[in-house]
């Protein structure tokens, strides 16, 4: 297996993905460039977004990527730093939020008669 750390062969794969499919390749990279141009948000606005995004999803190469074109469109790390504590946040929020389809559940398993469930074990 490839060590897909190593910009050599990041580099060579991309090209790779280049050649196999040029077409979709290019509108991918044609997408891209105005997905991240000045808009109604500017691009470092975009990059700050991107950078959060990457650490949800968790693709290692996005965090890199989008990090380092963050800080050449101006972000600091103090600006990129707060978006990564506020994809944390809401990662957190989303399992805090989804326990109310877990005590749902719960309120189910107990029965219409029952109600909600409170401190006690079910068997």
């Amino acid at each position: 297996m490839s060590d897909l750390t190593d910009p050599k062969v990041l580099s060579a794969l991309g090209a790779q993905r280049r050649e196999l499919t040029p077409e979709a390749s290019g509108a991918f990279l044609e997408f891209s460039r105005k997905v991240f141009g000045d808009g109604a948000l500017d691009s470092k606005t975009k990059q700050i977004i991107a950078v959060a995004v990457a650490h949800a999803t968790q693709c290692q190469w996005c965090i890199r990527s989008h990090t380092k074109a963050a800080l050449r469109a101006g972000a600091t790390p103090a600006e990129l730093m707060e978006a990564v504590w506020v994809t944390a946040e809401m990662r957190a929020g989303g399992a805090y939020a989804h326990s109310g389809v877990m005590l749902d559940a719960i309120n189910e398993a107990a029965g219409p008669a029952r109600g909600p469930v409170q401190g006690e074990r079910m068997t």
